[in-house]
């Protein structure tokens, strides 16, 4: 199967109302362990993959860190793989393009590409955000650009997200004409309000499964769940529980 095949066999999983479930990974190991127990695909965290190795999230963790993770996964399975690639590790949209390309290079046919700027806490723009998104597009024709808002990770308190909806939409439609094929809003719980998403955004939506069910999710027309840090962090705990058995 071709680099094309594989690429096009992933987005063909992003199904609204019936979504490719991904439970995120962040090395070798655990993606083996997911992808015996019957994944459809695997993705990574930035999260554990950067605390795994010691690193703080935000680009804290070596690009050429990422990329070899990314190879070693990728030759761990016969799975499509997606990797968090956060901001790109650039600003500028030459290299976001240079860097997308080696991404590609290490087989992974996927990746998230977020609106905050990395090390603020700060979004950029609608116009400069889809431009990069446009460089992203730029370094291979197949690769899936799950394009990330951050908008709901920054405004903690929940009674304002429906006052986010109007920009939400507009920079779903944004980052779709530059080239994006997923929005992924992390931080959206309302059901009623991620449903306005997947009716008002012509990309196949992706939700981080915190405080939201797969069966709601469902219900919304959700294309996508993915868990994010949930995973590795469920994993250390029973890993420092299990130790205390033994003490």
């Amino acid at each position: 199967m071709t680099y094309s095949d594989r690429a096009r066999a992933f987005a063909a999983l992003h199904q609204p109302g019936n979504p490719v479930v991904l439970y995120n990974i962040w090395d070798a190991g655990s993606a083996k362990a997911i992808a015996g127990a019957g994944a459809a695909a695997l993705a990574t965290g930035s999260y554990p993959v950067a605390v795994a190795q010691g690193f703080a999230d935000g680009e804290q963790i070596p690009l050429e860190f990422v990329l070899g993770n990314a190879e070693r996964i990728i030759a761990a399975t016969d799975l499509p793989v997606t990797i968090d690639f956060e901001g790109g590790y650039a600003r500028a949209p030459e290299q976001l393009t240079a860097n997308v390309k080696r991404l590609a290079e290490t087989g992974a046919v996927g990746l998230n590409f977020e609106d905050q700027v990395v090390g603020t806490a700060d979004l950029y723009g609608i116009e400069e955000q889809a431009r990069r998104v446009a460089a992203v597009r730029a370094a291979n024709a197949d690769i899936f650009v799950n394009a990330r808002t951050d908008l709901f990770l920054k405004e903690k308190d929940t009674s304002k997200h429906a006052g986010l909806m109007a920009e939400t939409l507009e920079r779903g439609a944004a980052y779709a004409e530059a080239g994006g094929n997923g929005y992924f809003i992390p931080g959206l719980t309302d059901p009623d309000l991620i449903a306005q998403v997947c009716e008002g955004c012509s990309l196949p939506v992706n939700t981080m499964m915190r405080g939201i069910t797969l069966e709601t999710a469902r219900q919304a027309g959700v294309a996508r769940c993915s868990y994010g840090p949930i995973p590795h962090a469920k994993l250390m705990q029973v890993l420092a529980e299990h130790f205390q058995t033994l003490v």
